[in-house]
């Protein structure tokens, strides 16, 4: 009966959401297409004049790239798009959770993040050597994805996105920005490490469906989902210290 229960709770929650989904396209202050114009936000001019710094500690971050968290061990909704250990993550913010080891050692990229309003999620995105993640769509259409490229390897054609039927690919200290709730799926097929610095951003939209949209985020923050992750992330850190602590 409970599991009954759940199940229509959660038809209910994705019937809400399309209807939402379908106010927010009204209700969009930006264009709705499956890419944006980076330049629509003030702040990513200040990013890519930052890049190479962001790239310094990315740098360090990467000499226990091993180390790192896959990505399906700290968000376990991944599994059904990835299930091996070569797409890394490492974050700094997840939905009003803050890593602050993970700040700690990039305190200027962390300084940066700090700047861009409606923020809800940033980490470094590391894709190993001819990782492909399949065609998927992001859970909801109020928050932007944003990429910029730190490590993009040679062939640059070899490492690309597509979003809805368009392709593009990612140059060293350039953004992209885009809609994750169209259907996408990117590749490295180079012999390289790709990583960009992916963020959520928050829609700007029009009142009152802004504030709809906060307090949409603001329960998800608050989710079972968020606290589950936030707790993979915290036991990470703590195998991560100790085995730090050894060497």
């Amino acid at each position: 009966m409970r599991d009954r229960v759940i199940d229509v709770l959660n038809e209910i929650g994705a019937r809400l959401l399309q209807l939402l989904e379908r106010l927010i396209v009204r209700a969009s202050l930006v264009p709705t297409t499956p890419f944006l114009d980076p330049d629509i936000f003030s702040w990513v001019r200040t990013l890519e004049d930052n890049w190479k710094t962001i790239r310094g500690e990315l740098d360090d971050v990467l000499t226990y790239r091993e180390q790192l968290p896959n990505f399906q061990d700290i968000s376990t909704d991944q599994e059904s798009i990835t299930d091996d250990d070569r797409w890394k993550t490492f974050f700094f913010f997840g939905y009003g959770f803050k890593s602050d080891a993970n700040c700690a050692r990039c305190p200027e990229t962390t300084k940066l993040l700090e700047q861009i309003p409606g923020m809800t999620t940033a980490f470094f995105s590391i894709l190993s050597p001819h990782k492909h993640i399949p065609d998927h769509r992001g859970p909801y259409k109020g928050v932007l994805r944003y990429h910029l490229a730190l490590m993009i390897p040679e062939p640059r054609d070899s490492c690309r996105i597509r979003v809805d039927d368009e392709y593009r690919h990612w140059d060293e200290g350039k953004s992209l920005l885009f809609d994750d709730s169209y259907d996408h799926e990117a590749w490295n097929d180079s012999d390289g490490i790709r990583v960009v610095l992916f963020m959520d951003v928050i829609r700007p939209l029009k009142p009152p469906i802004k504030q709809l949209n906060q307090f949409v985020i603001s329960a998800i923050s608050k989710s079972p989902y968020i606290g589950d992750a936030k707790k993979r992330h915290l036991d990470w850190e703590k195998k991560f210290e100790e085995l730090r602590a050894r060497h």
